[in-house]
């Protein structure tokens, strides 16, 4: 079984676009005829220099291989062109090419990809939702009411949900890490506050931010948010000194999450050998796919760390988190997207259950990914998947929002 061919589709979800502006789909062809699916949640580039950039790492090293020899394709694009480090661009297209790999790998033996990971470890994983507005929500006033908030919250743990994410801490910007201004401190205690009081000890908060913070200002808002039992305070500070992360993680009294911006087992040792994390969130269609992902929650055990897999992409990064979540044993939780484009895109192969996925029985990645609907919505644009502001931060403004 070799593999042959490549088609990359760029799909753009409609508004709200919960899960970014575009998803990047790969779809491979082997010489028997089995197509496999993945995605790519790599953003430094544009779409359109992003799928050259798959394709090249497919001609380069993919095509006529057995994508069994995972292991072999990894270690050639890790290696490419001299370097042997992390590289979030390639890495990204790896990933997206390593997880279609899979999912032919799984329809061949007509297994799950869990099965073919060490087997099932977890019969359901638990998933959480970020808090999005309601139907009958102001879609901008949401963000900045905690009210709202805690409306949106009531209504997913109601469903099943035992945790739920949101970030009322500020925008975060090109310029690094900055302290926080005592109005976003303020806001962020009167979200938690209002949150714990509204869902009690059914759910678990779990407080995101984006690495927008100085080390001291990060611990500066973390102290004030401990009374309220967050699970987790994510990416407190930025990704590009990740011994920094231990000096939060030993300053305040809730675990530090982080990894969404990470690439490769080699990251996250460094976090793990300083103490900077006890929950991981690699982000699948990033970090060098699911194998990659396996090896780092392996090294996780050694640590008493646990595995919360990040998602804000399309569904078929969803669906290689809940393979590798079926199959590790320091599994805490997985993030989900529930949006009817979601569901449509993968024609509801995916069900979140009272706040849980069973693990999925069909074979390769669990779902069926409708191309046509993927195609029908091209991404036109030119902005990235995600961008930040370029803007300083306004701390005059910040008072009133």
């Amino acid at each position: 079984m070799k593999l042959i061919d490549l088609d990359v589709i760029v799909t753009a979800p409609p508004p709200p676009a919960w899960g970014g502006r575009y998803w990047i789909l790969t779809k491979l062809t082997t010489d028997n005829g089995i197509t496999g699916w993945g995605e790519c949640y790599a953003s430094s580039v544009g779409p359109k220099a992003m799928t050259a950039v798959i394709r090249d790492v497919f001609e380069r090293y993919f095509v006529d291989e057995n994508p069994e020899n995972l292991e072999r394709l990894f270690r050639r694009t890790y290696s490419s062109g001299f370097t042997q480090r992390p590289d979030l661009t390639v890495m990204g297209a790896f990933s997206g090419l390593e997880i279609a790999c899979w999912d032919i790998l799984g329809k061949h033996r007509d297994r799950p990809v869990w099965a073919l990971l060490g087997g099932m470890f977890n019969e359901r994983v638990r998933v959480y939702s970020y808090l999005y507005p309601l139907a009958h929500h102001d879609p901008e006033a949401f963000w900045h009411s905690p009210e709202m908030s805690a409306e949106s919250a009531l209504a997913l743990v109601n469903q099943g949900y035992t945790a739920i994410k949101f970030d009322p801490a500020g925008p975060y910007t090109m310029r690094g890490g900055h302290m926080p201004a005592l109005a976003d401190i303020s806001r962020s205690v009167e979200f938690c506050r209002v949150l714990r009081e509204t869902v009690g000890d059914r759910a678990d908060l779990l407080f995101g931010t984006h690495g927008q913070f100085t080390t001291a200002g990060a611990i500066r808002l973390g102290q004030e948010l401990e009374p309220y039992r967050p699970l987790w305070f994510e990416e407190p500070i930025p990704p590009d000194n990740l011994l920094e992360f231990a000096a939060v993680a030993k300053s305040i009294r809730i675990p530090v999450a982080t990894g969404e911006r990470l690439c490769t087992k080699a990251e996250f040792a460094t976090l793990l050998r300083s103490g900077g994390a006890s929950i991981l969130q690699p982000a699948l269609g990033r970090v060098g796919g699911i194998w990659e992902a396996k090896k780092i929650a392996a090294i996780a055990e050694v640590f008493n760390t646990q595995l919360a897999p990040h998602l804000y992409a399309g569904p078929i990064e969803w669906a290689a988190n809940l393979q590798l979540g079926v199959s590790i044993p320091n599994l805490l939780i997985a993030e989900t997207i529930e949006t009817s484009f979601h569901q449509q895109l993968i024609r509801n192969s995916i069900q979140v259950e009272g706040g849980f996925v069973q693990a999925p029985q069909v074979p390769g990645l669990g779902i069926d990914v409708d191309e046509e609907l993927a195609r029908a919505h091209p991404y036109e644009g030119e902005n990235l998947h995600l961008q930040m502001q370029d803007n300083p931060y306004d701390y005059v403004s910040s008072v009133g929002a």
